[in-house]
């Protein structure tokens, strides 16, 4: 599993580094001639502006040659269309309709840059998707959900905050054991997203036993797939239960099956991969003390923006190793200076980089004694306990027990104990 982290690098800028300006929902035209705008899932909409996710771009895309990559996208009948689709080894149906010609017509158009980025991942998560859906016994074909759930850019942020390749809510992403703290989100770690996204997907056709719904309900919650069956009277097709669903839920299957054609048909549409030129490789080594990513850039010379990509659950750059050990990737090279100046690693300005005190002592209110000894004042005409204690900065309660007195009355030239 750690060779498979040799990808993370690349592709964290997807939907960033070819960032398009999408129409924020498709309209679609029913047999009876009535049309509706169906929204689009946030995966497709998605723009990331992000210094370090620039930096992987300018260093490591080139334009791959598997495929004649031009601007034109070619007319396909409905026909093919439907046979392509029924081409794909997959157990997940993939019917085709207008919504999904919609859709396919949108990936192979206006985000075919995009399309052309995330191809580029199928050497890199790919095996992460595919190990974990098979380690569930899951259909493979669900390595394509994170192409319109994030645009395959794990630190992806929808509107209601849900994180990562997987797109998890916080509820959600702590029930499949992803931690999440205001240092730590392991919705954004590839490998742990991926394997609690399994499970959920799992459990949801424990439930629905249709992976079409299982997918419904990944998108909008079990919740809202119930009330629709509810509302359906027991009907449990997606395609006949697709008016009783939220409009971005009713594009979300036909997004999918979009999804898996352009994914399998790119060359037909001509759209060619780009390239990765990757850092010699990467290992884990793990963190048993507190440590700031900045700390490793500083000494070992190296690029945070890169440290960063490979490490994006880290959200602050700070790895609280004290709490519990925490894996941390990093280049073959980086791996090395690592190792050899770890001490150096660890002490390099820790009163900037390790600023959290562990204890802290309370001010004490400075006395005028410099000899620490009691403190006497000589009461003057017209002076009160009340003025006599703000003076000192001290309480009136204070003033009556040190001096024995109950009330509020003093005399004129007696000696008051203040401290």
């Amino acid at each position: 599993m750690k060779k498979l982290c040799i990808g993370i690098l690349a592709f964290l800028s997807f939907s960033s580094l070819f960032a398009q300006k999408t129409e924020q929902s498709i309209v679609v035209r029913s047999s009876s001639g009535v049309e509706e705008a169906i929204d689009l899932p946030e995966g497709m909409l998605s723009e990331t502006d992000s210094l370090y996710l620039d930096w992987i771009s300018k260093n490591y895309i080139n334009l791959g040659e598997n495929c004649t990559a031009t601007s034109a996208n070619p007319e396909v009948s409905d026909s093919i269309y439907i046979d392509r689709l029924q081409r794909i080894p997959a157990i997940i149906e993939m019917p085709y309709n207008e919504v999904v010609r919609k859709f396919i017509d949108m990936y192979a158009t206006r985000l075919r840059q995009k399309v052309a980025f995330m191809l580029s991942a199928n050497n890199f998560y790919m095996p992460i998707f595919e190990e974990a859906l098979d380690l569930y016994d899951l259909p493979l074909e669900l390595k394509y959900l994170p192409v319109i759930e994030s645009a395959l850019n794990p630190m992806a942020t929808s509107r209601q905050g849900a994180v990562g390749l997987w797109q998890f809510m916080l509820a959600t992403g702590k029930i499949y054991g992803l931690q999440v703290t205001s240092l730590i989100d392991e919705r954004r770690d590839p490998i742990k997203s991926t394997r609690a996204a399994a499970r959920y997907l799992k459990d949801l056709y424990d439930i629905y036993h249709d992976w079409n719904l299982v997918l419904a309900a990944y998108n909008c919650g079990p919740g809202t797939i119930n009330k629709a069956i509810r509302r359906a009277g027991g009907e449990k097709d997606f395609w006949k239960l697709y008016n009783y669903l939220p409009k971005e839920t009713r594009g979300y299957v036909p997004a999918f099956i979009a999804a898996n054609y352009i994914m399998t048909y790119y060359c037909e549409h001509n759209i060619s991969p780009l390239e990765m030129k990757m850092p010699e490789g990467t290992d884990t080594i793990h963190v048993s003390r507190p440590l700031n990513l900045q700390q490793i850039a500083a000494v070992c010379n190296s690029n945070i923006d890169e440290l960063r990509a490979l490490n994006p659950e880290f959200k602050k750059d700070i790895i609280p190793g004290n709490e519990k050990p925490y894996a941390l990737r990093l280049s073959n090279k980086m791996m090395s200076c690592f190792i050899d100046n770890e001490d150096s690693i660890y002490n390099y300005k820790p009163e900037v980089y390790q600023t959290r005190r562990s204890k802290v002592e309370v001010a004490e209110v400075k006395s005028s004694s410099k000899s620490g000894k009691a403190v006497y004042h000589r009461i003057r005409n017209g002076e009160t306990l009340g003025g006599i204690a703000a003076k000192y900065g001290v309480s009136v309660a204070q003033l009556r027990r040190l001096n024995g007195i109950k009330g509020s009355n003093i005399r004129a030239g007696r000696s008051l104990r203040i401290r």
